[in-house]
C-alpha cells in the first residue's frame, strides 16, 4: 500500500454520519427540543390549516351533493329605472309548466311587518329576521325539514300560526315548540307550529319567519288585486327543481319564462354555485394563517440557526479532536450540517403529527370527510428540511474552517 493511499481518509458511512450527528442532540436534549418546538409549530399549523381547510371543502361539496345541485332561484329585481320589481302572481305556474321542471315552491317577503318576541321589544331590535309568505311545498324543495313541531298545512295556513327558521328561532330565543307558544308579529299575536332545521342551500329561509300566503293576507295585507279582486301575493323568490342533465337549459330561459314582459327584473342564480364560491373565498382568507406559520418557521430556523452556533463553540475540543485525527473539513461540515437537518426534520416530523391530529379531531367533530392533502405534510417536511440546512450553513461553515491547532488550544 503507498503512501498517498495511507494518508487518504476514510469516507464517512451514513451509519457513521447519523450517529455524530445526533451527538449534539442526545447531550443537549432539552435545548434542542426548545429549538425544534418554532419549527413543529410553523409546520403544524400548516397542515392543519391545508388539511382543515380540504376538509371542509370536502363536507361542504358532500353536503351539496346530497341535497343536490338542480336548485334554481327566481328572485325579484330591479327595473331599468332602479326601483323593486316584481314577479308576475302566474310567474311559478308558468315556470311549472315547463317539461324539464321537476317541482317549484315560492316565497314572498313582506317588508312591511316585523317581529319581535314580544310586543315590549324596542321596534328596532329586528336582529335582521324578515317575515315571509311560503307555499306548503317548500321545505322538500329547499333541502330542509322541520326540526320541531309541524310545518304549514292547508289548515293552518290560513290562521296566525307562524313555522320560525332555524336562525330566527334562535335569534327569538325559541329553542322548542311548546302548546301556546307565541311571537308578537305584524302588531299581532301568531302561535309558533314548528321551528325548521338549517336550509344550506336556502340561507334565507333560516332567517325568516314564514306564515301562509292566506295568513298573509288576511291578517298582514299582503294582497294584488287582480280582475277587481284581492289575491295573495305575488312571489319573491321562486325555488325551482330542475332535472339534473337539464339545469343549464332551464337556467337560461327561467328569466323569460318567469317574466316574460321584462326578464331583466328577474334574477336567476344556482345556490349550489354561490356556496361552492363561498367556500373557495373562504378558503383564501387561509394565506393569513399560513402567513403566521411562515412566521414560526423562520422562528426556528433562528433557534436553529443559534443552537448551532453555540454548538460549534461548545464543541471546539472534539472539533480539534477530530481534525487531529484525520477528518476533513468536509466530513465536519457535513457533520454540523447533518445535525442541524435532523434537528429541523425531527420538528417537522412532529408538527405533522401534531397538524394531522388537530385536523382529524377538528373534522370528526364536525363531521366532515378528513382530507389532509400531500402538499400539506410533504411540504412541511420538505421546508423543515430546506430550513435546517439554510440554518446550520453558516455553523457548519464556520466548524470546517477550524484548524486542529487553533481548536485544541482554545479548549
Amino acid at each position: 500500500m503507498s503512501a498517498r493511499e495511507t494518508l487518504t481518509p476514510a469516507r464517512l458511512r451514513t451509519d457513521d454520519l447519523g450517529r455524530v450527528a445526533s451527538v449534539g442532540l442526545r447531550t443537549r436534549r432539552m435545548r434542542a427540543a426548545l429549538s425544534a418546538l418554532g419549527i413543529a409549530i410553523g409546520v403544524a399549523a400548516i397542515v392543519a390549516v391545508l388539511g382543515l381547510s380540504s376538509s371542509s371543502q370536502a363536507g361542504l361539496l358532500a353536503q351539496i351533493d346530497r341535497l343536490g345541485t338542480n336548485l334554481l332561484t327566481v328572485k325579484s329585481g330591479q327595473s331599468f329605472a332602479g326601483t323593486a320589481a316584481q314577479l308576475p302572481l302566474q310567474a311559478p305556474a308558468m315556470i311549472d309548466r315547463m317539461p324539464t321542471v321537476e317541482r317549484v315552491a315560492h316565497t314572498a317577503a313582506i317588508a312591511d311587518a316585523k317581529v319581535y318576541r314580544n310586543p315590549l321589544v324596542p321596534s328596532i331590535e329586528t336582529n335582521g329576521l324578515h317575515v315571509q309568505a311560503a307555499s306548503l311545498d317548500l321545505l322538500p324543495i329547499v333541502g330542509t325539514s322541520v326540526a320541531e313541531g309541524r310545518f304549514l298545512n292547508a289548515a293552518t295556513a290560513q290562521q296566525p300560526v307562524a313555522v320560525l327558521g332555524a336562525v330566527a328561532a334562535r335569534r327569538l330565543g325559541i329553542d322548542r315548540v311548546r302548546p301556546g307558544t307565541r311571537i308578537w308579529l305584524g302588531d299581532q299575536w301568531f302561535y309558533v307550529g314548528g321551528i325548521l332545521a338549517p336550509a344550506v342551500l336556502a340561507p334565507d329561509v333560516d332567517t325568516s319567519v314564514l306564515v301562509g300566503y292566506p295568513a298573509a293576507q288576511r291578517y298582514l295585507g299582503y294582497t294584488s288585486i287582480v280582475a277587481g279582486r284581492p289575491v295573495p301575493g305575488p312571489p319573491s323568490t321562486i325555488y325551482v327543481r330542475a332535472e339534473t342533465n337539464s339545469v343549464n337549459a332551464v337556467q337560461s330561459v327561467l328569466a323569460q319564462t318567469a317574466n316574460p314582459e321584462a326578464p331583466n327584473e328577474a334574477e336567476v342564480s344556482q345556490p349550489s354555485d354561490t356556496l361552492t364560491a363561498r367556500a373557495a373565498a373562504k378558503s383564501a382568507l387561509n394565506s393569513l394563517f399560513l402567513g403566521l406559520g411562515a412566521v414560526a418557521l423562520l422562528v426556528g430556523a433562528v433557534g436553529v440557526a443559534n443552537i448551532m452556533v453555540i454548538s460549534v463553540l461548545e464543541r471546539r475540543s472534539e472539533i480539534g479532536l477530530r481534525r487531529a485525527l484525520g477528518a476533513t473539513r468536509a466530513q465536519i461540515r457535513t457533520q454540523f450540517l447533518a445535525e442541524a437537518v435532523t434537528l429541523a426534520l425531527l420538528g417537522g416530523a412532529a408538527g405533522v403529527l401534531v397538524g394531522t391530529l388537530a385536523t382529524v379531531g377538528y373534522a370528526s367533530a364536525k363531521g366532515w370527510t378528513v382530507v389532509i392533502p400531500a402538499s400539506a405534510w410533504a411540504g412541511g417536511i420538505a421546508s423543515a428540511i430546506l430550513i435546517g440546512a439554510i440554518a446550520g450553513l453558516v455553523p457548519a461553515l464556520r466548524a470546517a474552517r477550524m484548524s486542529p491547532t487553533e481548536a485544541l488550544r482554545t479548549t
